[in-house]
């Protein structure tokens, strides 16, 4: 088996990258290396594609676009890849770093606490939770209480309680390390639309290779 003792290089491409518009993406925006010390700088300042503003805002890179720039800048290199196969650069417009609207986080906080109220007194209605109650402050003190408003506080206590520990996340501070309901389901979210995609990008590039691009 033949070796390139010295000049084999580890490429390990990350799954979603950012860059600023107008910056052309290079070999170490997208991925990690091992490569001998003599090569890594040209490695990492090695570039992969200047994108055009025909690009739109979503750039896929795909290993088999970087293996022949490398062998081009390295003609003997043993090149072997790791993991992921393809990457994803969004191109970001530089507008600066922008203050959060105190307006529209105000909008956003009153829509979802006034949406999440309506929600779960509806839930109660439907589920004749009122009665419910009464029945059980009956059953537990032995009178009927139409307005049995001390329940209902500390009923509405707990839910408050019940939903900070399900969601492990009290505003910045969360309880432990594992990560909550909703950043699995927002992680999931992100890895179901890179997965489309990615699939959108290699069926351009086949449109492209065919030549029924321009035809729709």
């Amino acid at each position: 088996m033949k070796t390139h003792s010295g000049s084999a290089i580890y490429i390990q491409l990350k799954h979603r990258v950012t860059l600023p518009q107008g910056r052309g993406v290079r070999l170490g925006d997208v991925a990690s290396l091992i490569a001998p010390p003599k090569w890594e700088e040209p490695l990492k300042s090695l570039l992969l594609v200047q994108p055009e503003y025909s690009d739109g805002n979503l750039i896929l890179i795909d290993m088999l676009k970087v293996i022949p720039l490398v062998k081009k800048l390295i003609p003997d290199a043993d090149i072997e890849p790791i993991g992921e196969n393809e990457t994803i650069v969004q191109i970001s417009e530089s507008r600066g770093e922008r203050r959060p609207s105190t307006a529209m986080f105000a909008l956003v906080w009153l829509l979802l606490f006034f949406g999440a109220a309506l929600t779960i007194m509806n839930f109660h209605a439907d589920v004749s939770m009122m009665e419910v109650q009464i029945r059980i402050v009956e059953m537990l003190t032995g009178r009927r209480d139409e307005h049995p408003y001390l329940f209902q506080l500390a009923y509405s206590v707990g839910i408050g309680f019940g939903m900070v520990i399900f969601f492990n996340h009290l505003f910045k501070k969360k309880w432990n390390e594992e990560p909550t309901p909703l950043e699995v389901e927002m992680f999931l979210y992100q890895r179901n639309i890179d997965q489309y995609v990615i699939h959108e990008e290699y069926r351009k590039m086949k449109r492209s290779e065919d030549g029924t691009g321009e035809r729709e």
